[in-house]
């Protein structure tokens, strides 16, 4: 197995100011193609402290990917300090500076004189291309492993890390370099359930090649198939069976597939009958709306969102009779709100989720009883649900579970499935 380390730059970093996603998303993706992270080091701005971690880096592992450093400014070393640890020069790349200026051309702009720090770059450097910014990556050899340093920009990260780096990596490892990742996203299953509903899965495919993983983010889990192959269509034809038992096996409970979102799917399906949709909502701050509202195509389709956290506020948006806005929150409360939604905005759809929420300070045993509606011209559907976790984890839960209701009313499934995360 190939040693694998990764670097990471930064005052910012190191001091805990900036969450480092970056780490997040390197490890995921090396993961996904089955490859591994075995030891992580975090750097701030400081020479020595570079140095000494490319030098121990180079000691230890095979490959190592250094993120952060490459910028124009005082503070960004990664060129410099590579070089010094490679024992080599540091010389100018032409080539790259005439794609820096360039890059600054195409945009009406005058490059700064500190950006041509940038094009200066380790004598035995194989540059690595940056499509979509003034940091160019580059690889080199430092002692025993092969090192490949990226920018700090996440967008610049992702494009240098899936195009370019990941297949060197494969490469050097010696693996197949033909992968399928397939993803299923669902919502109502723990990670423990499904795991064991997926059992043997990865067996129908006797050589191995088939890796079952997953990646739990409350309130959804994300079930990967990572598939090698010798080509695309070898690997193609391996992912088939195993990909049919899983839909087979989590049925209603996939939400979504590869890159698709629930939202996405939503909106898509209100889309695909002319549908159009009106929201209330308590206690969740607007966030069914706001996963709605600003996608492409919402205009079309998305009516009003009503926001509150009484009742009574509730009735009064929507038209209803304040007076009756008292007393337990149940089925038929969220049924009438949907309804007179829909009516007053003339909506296709209406989607109802209200909540109420344990009184007390926040703590885990704290949880709030969910009813919510869907309502349409002739029918309304709806169910109720108790969920505890605390605040937090009952408004992402309510957020969820309102957004998939409305998936299965849409798909024509059960709108009322159990799901593990609710009590009786």
């Amino acid at each position: 197995m190939m040693r694998i380390e990764i670097i990471c730059t930064g005052d910012e970093v190191l001091t805990g100011k900036i969450v480092n996603t970056n780490f997040s998303y390197i490890s995921q993706k090396l993961e996904d193609v089955g490859l591994s992270v075995r030891w992580e080091t975090t750097v701030g701005d400081d020479r020595e402290s570079l140095l000494r971690a490319l030098r121990l880096a180079g000691e230890r592992a095979d490959a190592v990917i250094v993120n952060g450093g490459l910028g124009p400014t005082v503070d960004d070393l990664s060129q410099e300090v590579a070089a010094q640890a490679a024992r080599v020069e540091l010389v100018l790349n032409d080539e790259w500076l005439t794609r820096m200026e360039e890059f600054f051309r195409r945009r009406s702009r005058v490059m700064p004189p500190n950006n041509r720090k940038q094009a200066m770059l380790p004598a035995t450097a194989e540059v690595i291309d940056n499509p979509i910014g003034t940091a160019c990556g580059f690889a080199l050899d430092i002692g025993e492993a092969r090192f490949f340093f990226t920018p700090g920009v996440p967008r610049e990260l992702h494009r240098m890390l899936e195009e370019q780096i990941i297949p060197r990596l494969l490469a050097k490892s010696g693996m197949q370099t033909a992968i399928v990742l397939k993803r299923f996203h669902s919502y109502g299953l723990g990670e423990s359930h499904v795991d064991a509903l997926l059992r043997g899965v990865e067996e129908l495919v006797p050589d191995g090649s088939v890796k079952l993983g997953f990646r739990a983010h409350y309130p959804q889990l994300e079930t990967k198939l990572t598939v090698r192959g010798t080509d695309t269509e070898d690997t193609r034809r391996k992912l088939a069976p195993v990909e049919r038992e899983v839909r087979k096996r989590l049925g209603n409970f996939i939400l979504s597939e590869d890159d698709a979102t629930l939202e996405g799917v939503v909106l898509a399906g209100l889309a695909s009958r002319q549908g159009s949709l009106s929201i209330v909502e308590t206690f969740t701050s607007g966030a069914i709306a706001a996963r709605l509202a600003h996608l492409p195509g919402a205009d079309k389709v998305f009516c009003r969102a009503v926001v509150a956290r009484a009742l009574g506020e509730v009735y009064a948006a929507v038209g209803l009779d304040g007076a009756s806005a008292t007393g337990e929150l149940t089925r038929e409360t969220a049924e009438a709100v949907a309804r007179a939604a829909r009516r007053q905005t003339h909506a296709t759809h209406a989607l109802a989720v209200l909540i109420d929420l344990d009184e007390g300070a926040d703590r885990i045993d704290l949880g709030g009883t969910i009813c919510l509606a869907i309502a349409t011209e002739h029918e309304v559907a709806s169910r109720r649900s108790r969920i505890l976790g605390g605040r937090e984890w009952v408004r992402l839960g309510a957020v969820e579970m309102g957004l998939d209701c409305l998936r299965r009313y849409l798909q024509n499934l059960p709108v009322y499935e159990r799901i593990d995360f609710e009590k009786a």
